[in-house]
């Protein structure tokens, strides 16, 4: 994990900027589900490209597995962004996208926590 990496910055300053500003019109206190909501009418009004929860599938030594996982977004075809909306992130939430980072071999990550206050907390991970 290279935390000091700053690939596709435009990108992350882009999606950082409607994450303020979702955060600022919304505040803390709703379900993770609002905030995915409100999410992607900014990214929308902004015009950055996303999929709202792609069914990805999972492969093991070769083989594709039925079961399937789902983030809640990936933006501009390779940043996957993650929604909480919880006190504080903690190290099984960035364990859960370093594993969608590895399955989809994607390398940057951004975990957004709309439930921290006083402001939206954002972490990248790179992989």
């Amino acid at each position: 994990m290279k935390n000091n990496c700053l690939i596709y910055e435009e990108e992350t300053f882009a999606i950082r900027g409607a994450v303020f500003d979702v955060y600022k019109e919304m505040s803390n206190g709703f379900l993770e589900a609002v905030y995915q909501e409100c999410l992607e009418r900014e990214l929308v009004a902004r015009s950055i490209p996303f999929l709202s929860q792609p069914e990805l599938r999972l492969m093991y030594k070769g083989e594709l597995l039925h079961q399937t996982y789902k983030p809640d977004l990936i933006c501009y075809e390779k940043i996957i962004v993650e929604l909480k909306a919880v006190q504080t992130i903690s190290p099984e939430h960035k364990s859960q996208l370093l594993n969608y980072l590895k399955a989809t071999e994607l390398k940057l990550g951004l975990i957004v926590n709309f439930g921290h206050y006083p402001k939206a907390q954002i972490e990248r991970l790179i992989l």
